[in-house]
């Protein structure tokens, strides 16, 4: 008759075996799904609406997206995870003066931008081309090369003259994002509590008319609610959301609510999903309180909240946001100085870990940025949505944190049950053919 310890051998083993056995049945299982999500993701025209450029160096010696950098996304980063294509945004800052002498250097800084989109596609033929169509998109997927798209964020930069949106389009511009953070001449911002236009300016309408007429999509990620519904009915062609979420998971003014996604899928648009962790998961709004009142305290100003640990630390999300985009750099620090922003930053480390421990949160990852397709999904149909990850700009989650992991996207699409032909949709097909649309309705 065995022992105790026999019989405690005994009960371990049988445990293990079992855990054994399922091991090995659970890795065929993978393997096939991971063969079957690869499969689909080489066959599917994979892209991504937005991604910002990195300011006047972009594409130059100091800035060459060519070869491997530090940014989320460069050409070796989107050939490792099978991305084919990139919108391409030339980021422009608003600012407060709505004339002529505000106008001027915004339209300059567009087009440096717009310029610089051209140049890499310049310097590095034999990796990227630029797409002006769809028909070019599809083109360039087939030569193994990365497809180069354009767009311009924020309508700032065309002043009040109608005839820059033909210049912008000449340099390949197929998308203008009418609005960022703050009002413009053309439309009131999610950002601001207060409206200047109440949803879109007399100009702004006219804005739309003369996209539909060129075939440049309209982009509304940013738009307040007001400006959303007024674009929706001036327009002539379907609209896109380049880079949003969905507002009943994340309740973000730069979010969709679910009458914004049905409305969207009745204009034939669709809502590309962000990658920014902001827009995906909010904290409780008590975490976001105690780490805004802790910054405050320690006098370091930014925001709080916004789906990771404080919004970044000692910088804050928006900081590392701007400078990502090519903002200007913040003024160097004496040395004094430096020592003193360590010592706060220190103690803004240990006095977060109480806040954590008060208010435990995990921030968003790519489990929750797929909750916000499956939710746009649901709402508009499979034919409205698909991706815009803000790269460069913000976005990135861990699963899905730069483009080598683009891959990762369609692994759990998979896992979740969509199909080739629902993913295929999701990666390019319904952007390219609110594209055609667009391009129809310009009779183009």
């Amino acid at each position: 008759m065995p022992n105790k310890y026999e019989l405690f051998a005994i009960a371990l083993a049988i445990p293990l075996a079992l855990g054994v056995a399922l091991s090995a049945r659970q890795a065929p299982a993978d393997a096939a799904l991971l063969a079957k999500a690869k499969a689909i993701h080489e066959k599917a025209i994979t892209l991504d609406t937005h991604v910002d450029i990195g300011g006047a160096d972009y594409a130059t010696e100091k800035l060459d997206p060519g070869g491997p950098t530090s940014r989320k996304c460069d050409l070796p980063k989107m050939k490792a995870g099978g991305l084919d294509g990139v919108f391409l945004a030339a980021y422009v800052g608003q600012r407060p003066d709505l004339t002529a002498t505000g106008f001027k250097p915004a339209h300059d800084q567009a087009i440096a931008g717009l310029e610089a989109i051209n140049r890499l596609t310049k310097m590095h033929p034999e990796l990227c081309d630029l797409g002006r169509s769809p028909a070019d998109v599809e083109r360039i997927a087939k030569t193994g090369k990365r497809a180069i798209l354009v767009g311009v964020e924020n309508g700032y930069p065309m002043g009040d003259d109608l005839a820059n949106l033909k210049t912008f389009y000449d340099l390949g511009t197929r998308y203008m994002t009418l609005v960022h953070g703050s009002h413009n001449q053309l439309a009131d911002s999610s950002g601001p509590a207060e409206p200047m236009h109440n949803g879109l300016s007399e100009l702004g309408k006219k804005v739309v008319v003369e996209m539909n007429r060129l075939g440049m999509m309209v982009d509304l990620s940013h738009a307040s609610a007001k400006s959303f519904w007024d674009a929706i009915a001036t327009s002539k062609a379907p609209i896109i959301e380049s880079h949003s979420g969905c507002k009943a998971l994340s309740p973000n003014g730069r979010n969709l609510d679910d009458d914004q996604l049905k409305a969207l899928a009745k204009n034939g648009g669709v809502i590309q999903i962000v990658a920014l962790a902001a827009y995906l998961k909010a904290e409780p709004p008590e975490r976001t309180a105690a780490i805004q009142a802790l910054r405050t305290e320690l006098g370091m100003g930014g925001r709080g909240g916004g789906g990771g640990r404080g919004a970044g630390g000692a910088g804050g999300q928006a900081g590392q946001a701007g400078q990502a985009r090519g903002g200007p750099p913040p003024a160097p620090l004496t040395p004094e100085q430096q020592a003193e922003a360590d010592k706060r930053r220190a103690v803004y480390q240990e006095r977060l870990k109480e806040i954590d421990a008060k208010y435990p949160f995990q921030g968003a990852t790519l489990k929750d940025f797929v909750d916000h397709i499956d939710y746009a999904v649901k709402l508009a149909g499979i034919d409205h949505v698909g991706i815009g990850t803000d790269f460069d700009g913000g976005g990135g989650v861990p699963g899905f944190n730069d483009h080598s992991e683009a891959f990762n996207v369609t692994v759990e699409l998979v896992k979740r049950g969509y199909t080739e032909q629902q993913i295929t949709k999701i990666w390019g097909g319904n952007l390219l053919r609110v594209w055609r649309d667009v391009e129809k309705a310009a009779g183009k």
